[in-house]
């Protein structure tokens, strides 16, 4: 892919890898315990029947992004489904992006399929969509435009 077809879409990093847990303080117990890593935010996200948790090596955002953990709040949210087909592990990888709209577009002019007609809201007010898997290879790719933080 030449740069200028990656400059239209606007990624700007890899924003995360999502994890599927069964239990979220068990799983952010173990990955300190083990791995060393910081809990920077836990957040219950209603609308995608999920409590979540970002984790990152260091000061955030840690180098190479977070992971994300991600246990479901009822058997038939997207986790707790992806949980009882396939058990714990990755679930996805996000892509940090510019503009959301501008990415999907671009994406959707590609001929790639978008699991949401309008952006969702993400972790800590973010704007989220998703690649279908059948269009990534059978990865499950998250797209995030990071909310504006207040500076100062």
């Amino acid at each position: 892919m030449s740069e200028a077809v990656a400059e239209g879409i606007g990624l700007l990093r890899i924003d995360h890898v999502g994890l599927a847990v069964p239990d979220l303080d068990a799983a952010i117990a173990y990955h300190q315990r083990v791995f060393g890593m910081r809990c920077v935010h836990q957040e219950t996200n209603q609308e995608q029947g999920v409590r979540e948790a970002m984790l990152t090596i260091g000061e955030p955002p840690g180098p190479g992004g977070y992971l994300q953990l991600l246990a479901p709040l009822r058997p038939d949210s997207p986790i707790g489904k992806f949980l009882d087909r396939h058990g714990p592990g990755v679930q996805q990888l996000a892509y940090a992006v510019a503009d959301l709209d501008a990415a999907s577009a671009a994406l959707r002019e590609r001929g790639v399929r978008l699991l949401y007609d309008t952006p969702k809201r993400g972790t800590g007010g973010s704007r989220i969509n998703f690649v279908h898997p059948r269009d990534a290879g059978g990865v499950l790719v998250e797209l995030v435009e990071p909310a504006v933080r207040a500076s100062g």
